[in-house]
């Protein structure tokens, strides 16, 4: 099978979908992979490491596109790439369809196979190509949230950890996954006070028997938000369902309840976000006030760190992108790939994407 890897193109993504050394797993089981020029420069690899892992470079994305089986991708297709998706083409990649329905019904037009990495379930229902990815996320929304609190943006001018004599900032995540997780570890690691909101009492109740002393679990309900809310400092948005739109857990009119320069970081932006006022922004804009409130929504938000970025995601790929190469089509009916077929040959495959937009539902 011919394996494409195009350099990716929205704003301020660096990473790149495969290694060389993934690359070279690949052409030594005998598929081809092209890779567009200076696809993996800004992850740290140059075209001569993929020319020695086997890959031929290509000057241009249409001839990656053109000459491809499979594509293989990091955020979902923009606007031109589109367009350069042919039929029956096998695409996989971040998708997150279900905020988007521009991009899914281009991708219905196209007659692709749209694979998403977001909702590959494992059989213990676990979303093992999102893991990595939303730690990466969990751990750069609160580096981020951290200096978005400073004055020089706008924030309380509040330091995350405090002093000895003066108190920590009140971190707030909504959501116990992996990215709430992960930010609340980090969180807490830097001294701040952390709540972790959840509505899964099983899951809080690990949390609480895991976590350090400085964090506190609590249930997820409008009442017991709409407290905390009155002092935190920096909320974090990490609520997630699968393939489906984040819940509006935090309503536009609650921000009159944060206190000026209290921060916002909207990690679910990808997904629609799970705050009301939530729009995607971008590395070179990140930020945007609404009601004194400071909202950081960058829907790629571990593009800024592409070299662990791109580590850390063909880990769990590439034993997907070698059985695809192996098998095609066939492997995508393997339970091994259970709940990844977004999109097939023009009709919706996934509820979550069928609920978004009252589309009709497909089996697969």
């Amino acid at each position: 099978m011919i394996v494409g890897i195009p350099k990716e193109i929205k704003n301020n993504e660096k990473r790149v979908s495969l290694t060389p050394y993934g690359a070279k797993e690949l052409t030594k089981m005998g598929h081809n992979v092209i890779v567009e020029n200076n696809a993996g420069k800004g992850s740290g690899f140059d075209n001569s490491i993929y020319i020695e892992s086997g890959c031929e470079i290509k000057e241009s994305i249409e001839d990656v596109y053109k000459f491809s089986d499979l594509i293989v991708k990091v955020k979902e297709p923009q606007e031109l790439e589109i367009k350069l998706i042919k039929e029956n083409q096998l695409v996989f990649t971040f998708f997150h369809f279900a905020a988007d329905r521009s991009l899914t019904e281009g991708i219905i037009n196209s007659g692709s196979t749209a694979i998403a990495y977001e909702t590959i379930e494992s059989r213990d229902k676990t979303l093992p190509i999102l893991v990595p990815m939303s730690e990466v996320a969990g751990r750069m929304s609160i580096q981020n949230g951290a200096k978005c609190l400073e004055a020089s943006m706008g924030g309380k001018g509040k330091l995350l950890s405090g002093v000895p004599g003066v108190e920590p900032a009140v971190v707030t995540v909504l959501g116990g996954g992996i990215v709430g997780t992960n930010a609340a570890k980090l969180a807490a690691g830097l001294g701040a006070k952390v709540n972790i909101l959840d509505i899964d009492i099983k899951r809080l109740r690990y949390l609480d028997e895991i976590m350090p002393k400085n964090i506190t679990t609590i249930y997820s309900n409008e009442h017991n938000l709409l407290n905390i809310l009155t002092y935190t400092d920096l909320l974090i948005g990490s609520v997630l369902i699968p393939g489906a739109k984040a819940p509006k857990l935090l309503k536009k009119e609650m921000l009159s309840i944060m206190k000026p320069g209290s921060v916002i970081v909207d990690v679910a932006v990808d997904q629609g976000g799970c705050v009301e006022t939530c729009k995607p922004t971008t590395h070179e804009n990140p930020t945007y006030t609404v009601d004194n409130i400071i909202h950081y929504c960058v829907s790629n938000m571990p593009g800024a760190v592409p070299y662990t970025s791109t580590l850390a995601l063909t880990n769990v790929t590439l034993p997907y992108i070698k059985e695809i190469a192996n098998k095609g089509l066939d492997s995508l009916k393997d339970n091994f790939f259970k709940g990844g077929v977004n999109i097939h040959n023009g009709k919706v495959t996934h509820s979550g994407v069928s609920e978004a937009f009252n589309f009709s539902l497909s089996n697969f």
